[in-house]
């Protein structure tokens, strides 16, 4: 163990996606992160299945991105039928959106946690300890004290300037700082069936709900070569009776499965929550993921949004621990990720509430509806995540807190999607030449004290905008410079290229609240 006077930067209580996430984004801007997990293994069997774009984008900034197409596929349409097969609604997916990958991906949990296992474990700021219980959480000055507890019963103690609690639904951190949630009261048992079949097979469409009230059905990729479905707990059936794998088996039956084609991996009931914490911070500790929120599973959304937690958590803390931002910018991750968090779940409750109906006279109703619409509009884009809430960017601008995107773009010899190709932390970009450049002397070095840069993209200019997909955004939204957040949302934008220093110029009051 550390030693108690070696007062470590970060501890992480909680090692899942989103710890792991955290620890690599603050393991990379070169500070010292301990991650404390109380189970002594990594958790074998699938759980969460979907990322989408943005998350993608930030499994990227976390060095993964040569490994995602490995570790994931695209779907590209999410399909809801009633019992008689009549479509209800089809949300379809491009093969790229707007933060450069496919919008909707499909993946193995198990497999992901390997990779960024081994992505943390290659930092050689990062340390893992499993088999280390936190049993005790004392703030005190300038750090926070954690008791751990080993399988043998032996404690220790260690030190840490900010403590984050990633450790799950059932939060040890979250209890001791005392804080509240909203709790919206929406919550049913499903079934969670994952299987391996052992035949090559199209499943069309890729991932589809069966809205049938004799049972509501969920069936999804779980990954390459892996399928999950999902069955609604009826009302007054017994879980125990539902949760067994002669019934797993009996429900998969008319999808062609059985023992004999397909390996039952995981059968589990499941109840979903749709419910958030009201205050994510404590002083120095901090919650991230399911000790923040949880949420029904039909968006997909439950470990998007906890690692869109780490993403926006991460920046906030690299410049606090370097002195480079006042402590208050600490603040804006909870007003910034509330906003956000409740309307995602707000829009899982509401698909839950078309597919978790039970009563055959509420579904017929529903169904003529839903098989009008789906028949005047087609094909459905998926709903953007919404705009992230007041916190460190530009008022008034319209644009502020909205993700903005990441296209192919090439320079000095080489192509590919931006981050890759020319990086940083904030960046300055407009298409009209590099706005960075127009700085005052005094503002180009605090906007390289924080990483920035400042790049001119354009079709066959410094950065070759290889697509043309900043030139038609620059060009639908009518400004001519745009301040991206490392987190890869906007801070703001100016309708000239002059505007450029008086962004930066607010970015610093920003970081520096009341200053």
């Amino acid at each position: 163990m550390t030693p108690l006077s070696d007062v470590l930067d970060i501890a992480i209580v909680g090692y899942g996606p989103v710890g792991q996430t955290l620890a690599i984004l603050l393991g990379q801007r070169g500070w010292r992160v301990a991650v404390l997990e109380k189970q002594p293994a990594a958790y074998p069997l699938p759980r969460a299945v979907h990322f989408d774009h943005e998350v993608a984008r930030i499994l990227q900034l976390a060095g993964l991105g040569e490994e995602l197409p490995r570790l994931s596929e695209p779907a590209d349409v999410y399909e809801w039928r009633n019992a008689a097969g009549e479509t209800l609604l089809r949300i379809g997916s491009r093969d790229v959106g707007l933060s450069g990958w496919p919008e909707a991906n499909m993946f193995s949990q198990p497999d992901l946690e390997r990779a960024l296992d081994a992505r943390a474990r290659a930092l050689p700021g990062v340390e893992i300890r499993r088999a280390c219980e936190v049993v005790d959480l004392r703030c005190r000055g300038d750090a926070v004290t954690l008791v751990v507890a080993a399988p043998d019963g032996d404690r220790s103690e260690i030190r840490a300037r900010y403590v984050v609690g990633c450790d799950g639904a059932n939060s040890f951190v979250r209890s001791r700082i005392g804080v509240t949630a909203t709790d919206l009261g929406f919550f049913f048992d499903w079934l969670i069936v994952d299987v391996v079949p052992r035949e090559a097979r199209v499943w069309d469409p890729i991932n589809g709900q069966v809205c049938d009230p004799v049972r509501p059905t969920t069936l999804v990729s779980g990954g390459p070569g892996r399928r999950r479905w999902e069955f609604m707990r009826l009302p007054g059936e017994d879980i125990a009776a539902l949760n067994t794998e002669a019934t797993a088996w009996q429900l998969l039956e008319p999808w062609g499965l059985h023992p004999e084609n397909a390996t039952l991996e995981r059968h589990a009931v499941y109840t979903f929550q749709a419910r958030w914490v009201d205050r994510w911070r404590s002083g120095r500790v901090l919650l991230a993921g399911d000790a923040a929120h949880q949420m029904p599973p039909f968006a997909g959304q439950g470990m998007c949004s906890g690692i869109r937690d780490a993403a926006n958590l991460a920046w906030k803390l690299d410049l606090v621990l370097a002195g480079k931002a006042a402590e208050a910018l600490l603040d804006t991750y909870e007003s910034e990720r509330i906003p956000q968090v409740r309307q995602v779940i707000g829009f899982s409750i509401e698909l839950g509430k078309v597919i978790c109906v039970s009563d055959p006279q509420e579904a017929a109703t529903r169904d003529a509806a839903m098989i009008a619409a789906a028949r005047e509009s087609g094909l459905t884009p998926p709903l953007p995540t919404p705009a992230i809430g007041p916190g460190a960017l530009l008022d008034g601008d319209p644009l502020a807190g909205h993700l903005f995107l990441q296209g192919r773009v090439g320079r000095r010899g080489a192509t590919g999607r931006f981050d890759d190709v020319v990086g940083g932390s904030f960046a300055l970009l407009s298409p009209a030449g590099d706005p960075a450049s127009l700085l005052a002397p005094d503002l180009a070095t605090f906007f390289g004290s924080i990483g920035g840069i400042g790049a001119h993209v354009a079709p066959g200019g410094p950065v070759d905008d290889v697509s043309g997909s900043y030139a038609r955004w620059f060009a639908e939204h009518r400004v001519a410079v745009v301040l991206q957040r490392p987190d890869f949302h906007v801070f703001g934008t100016a309708r000239t290229i002059d505007g450029a220093g008086a962004l930066v110029a607010q970015l610093g009051r920003a970081l520096e609240p009341g200053a």
